[in-house]
């Protein structure tokens, strides 16, 4: 069995495995990270013999720390990563390389019908009737998206909503609320198979689905982190914010709002923004929360998509795609049954 995984802003971790039943019988690690003393190696191999192969990833990651002892130093990679490396390969992961990629740029579409696009192009991705797609949004209007189990009493103010012509929208993802305004955001969602994160906890794939991002904002010339468990920061400020839904179908869906240009005034009087969260930022205006790349990159904002991208196609491959009508047509009857109503969107009031 062999199972890869590489460390967000680290290396590439391999594990190739010998199984017989219920146990691993020799393990061989491999990859392009730096380990010292070199005999280290064969003391990490030694201890994943015997493992058995529904040992969880932190009692993997334990066997390994007690045989490696003081005086070993690992750059790169660390016991935790090699525990995934292996659960990677006793679950059949997939990786990046494994898949064919298609790229749909969307036309501006309502944010009701974003939110069913999303749902309907993730189930196809699970059923197999479309690969895995990045789709780049285009919005229509302005709008607030709210997390599947927030209260929409207490993150958006409504009058302060109307008055600026937001349309309020709950997403089938968790976490917190989003602010966007067409030209002003750039979003984008991945439709993955749930095999390319096999093996991964679910903080850890949000870092693992986030990594080519922050490379390409490192190509812009931005010093882009990760920060757990799904911002992308700078030391400037806060760049974006990502949420996940996995589906029973066999697949992710994984989306990204950044933020290129915000009016941080309107968004604070269409948002209920805590003084505990600004608190939680160490900030004491929301304003200083969110910094555009249009302030860090200096490029016009399809520029910013473009150079994005490239750098997915760079590393991953992709393929011209297209959202059809069939699948447009289905997404506006969710929108009628679900995403449109006043039931869903005060399902938590």
């Amino acid at each position: 069995m062999h199972g890869e995984y590489k460390v967000p802003g680290g290396k590439l971790v391999v594990a190739d495995l010998e199984v017989l039943g219920e146990t691993v019988l020799r393990a061989q690690i491999s990859g392009d990270f730096f380990l010292e003393p070199d005999d280290a190696l064969q003391r990490i191999n030694a201890a994943l013999a015997g493992t058995p192969t529904d040992l969880p990833a932190v009692q993997v990651a334990a066997r390994i720390k007690a045989v490696l002892g003081d005086g070993v130093e690992m750059l790169g990679f660390s016991p935790e990563a090699v525990a995934v490396a292996v659960r990677r390969a006793l679950t059949g992961a997939t990786g990046w390389h494994d898949h064919p990629w298609e790229f749909v740029h969307d036309v501006p579409r309502e944010p009701a019908l974003q939110m069913a696009i999303d749902e309907v192009l993730t189930e196809q991705v699970g059923s197999g009737e479309r690969p895995p797609t990045l789709r780049v949004w285009e919005w229509a209007s302005n709008a607030v998206i709210i997390g599947s189990f927030q209260s929409l009493h207490n993150e958006v103010d409504l009058d302060g909503a109307a008055e600026h012509d937001v349309t309020v929208v709950r997403r089938i993802s968790g976490g917190g609320a989003m602010f966007v305004e067409p030209g002003n955001t750039i979003t984008y969602s991945l439709y993955v198979p749930e095999s390319l994160v096999s093996g991964l906890s679910y903080v850890d794939s949000y870092a693992f689905l986030d990594d080519w991002v922050i490379g390409a904002l490192n190509d812009l010339g931005i010093d882009a982190t990760y920060q757990p468990i799904n911002d992308i920061t700078s030391p400037a400020g806060k760049i974006a914010g990502a949420a996940q839904k996995r589906f029973a179908g066999g697949a992710v869906l994984h989306h990204v709002t950044m933020a290129y240009d915000m009016d941080a005034g309107k968004m604070l009087q269409v948002l209920r923004i805590g003084r505990e969260k600004l608190s939680d930022k160490g900030t004491k205006s929301a304003a200083k929360r969110v910094d555009p790349l249009r302030s860090q990159t200096g490029l016009e904002r399809a520029d910013v998509i473009d150079r994005m991208v490239a750098s997915f196609r760079g590393r991953y491959g992709l393929a011209p795609g297209e959202i059809s009508a069939e699948t447009v047509a289905e997404a506006e009857q969710r929108v009628v049954d679900k995403f449109g109503t006043e039931e869903w969107l005060r399902q938590v009031p």
